[in-house]
């Protein structure tokens, strides 16, 4: 593969404390904006900016939370789009990649009456976070106050190794680290493989933020009380398990729970987990990743994720 390009080749500042760093891809949504039972109905789709953990950073970088991400996109017209976006939002971009020989990933999505995505994915993730951090993992780490990641980059063993690098250097440092599933089930080799390799990463997280489908999944259980336990056992700080038409629970330091946000016209769910996300690391940035910060800023989290439902494109 070759070697990327700076997205911004800009000197690299000091980042506050309380800043994140954020672990994943950008990719290109081709959504089409109406339901449909599958892709032979649809007629016309719109590009939308994607990528779940690139989304987190854009939201977080418009509720003024400073932010990084490291990972990439092909040195490609869609790529360079990407870029801009994200720049244009305020993401710092010292450690973002267009890649040269590579396309940049596009999915193209349709949506049922329910607001589910379908996605197809074209030009599968090409190792951005490999890319962007190298053998660089530990100085990356250390220049920002928290880290966030997902699955998403343990699917790869080049990508997963980064990552779990990254995620010890963070421990390491005393950094607060956050980690959401986000699971894709289609990008792994069996389902046993996902768990395996998303359960790695919940000991001394600070947060992990899961599906109640993805608790079970990783546990076992299928009570979400008994799931939220179960991942604290294994050493989550706090566990948030958002349940969809019932909100949203909160175990950890202190125990919460809210009830769903009303969705006034349902387009689609594309982005409503990564905003519940978002809301939730821009509390704890707020506060200095104080973790009382989680159970007062649940319910905004929750209607973050709701909003969200209300329009097409994640960051829309």
């Amino acid at each position: 593969m070759n070697r990327g390009e700076s997205a911004e080749p800009t000197e690299q500042l000091d980042a506050p404390p309380h800043s994140v760093l954020c672990l994943g891809e950008a990719l290109v949504d081709l959504i089409c904006q109406r339901p449909v039972e599958g892709l032979g109905q649809a007629d016309s789709f719109v590009p939308h900016f994607g990528g779940a953990v690139a989304n987190v950073a854009m939201l977080l970088a418009r509720a003024g939370v400073k932010v990084a991400l490291a990972g990439g996109a092909g040195a490609d017209d869609w790529g360079r789009w990407l870029a801009e976006t994200l720049h244009g939002a305020g993401v710092d971009m010292f450690r973002f990649r267009l890649i040269h020989g590579v396309q940049t990933p596009l999915a193209v999505v349709t949506v049922a009456d329910d607001g589910e995505p379908t996605y197809n994915l074209y030009a599968e993730s090409v190792g951005t976070v490999v890319e962007a951090l190298g053998a660089d993992v530990s100085a990356a780490v250390a220049e920002y106050g928290s880290l966030f990641i997902s699955s998403n980059t343990l699917v790869s063993p080049a990508e997963r190794e980064v990552t779990m690098a990254a995620r010890a250097a963070a421990l390491e440092l005393g950094r607060p680290v956050i980690f959401d599933p986000n699971l894709r089930l289609h990008r792994w080799r069996s389902r046993a493989d996902a768990a395996a390799s998303a359960n790695a990463c919940v000991p001394d997280a600070l947060l992990v933020r899961a599906t109640a489908e993805e608790a079970q999944l990783l546990t076992g259980e299928e009570d979400e009380e008994r799931a939220a336990i179960a991942l604290r056992k294994a050493g989550a700080r706090n566990v948030v398990i958002s349940l969809g038409d019932e909100g949203a629970i909160l175990r950890g330091q202190i125990r919460a729970g809210v009830p769903a946000a009303k969705v006034k016209k349902l387009a689609s769910t594309i982005g409503a987990g990564d905003a519940l996300t978002a809301m939730l690391i821009t509390r704890l940035a707020e506060s200095g990743f104080y973790e009382p910060a989680l159970a007062a800023g649940l319910h905004d989290a929750v209607l973050a994720g709701a909003q969200a439902c209300e329009r097409w494109g994640a960051i829309d």
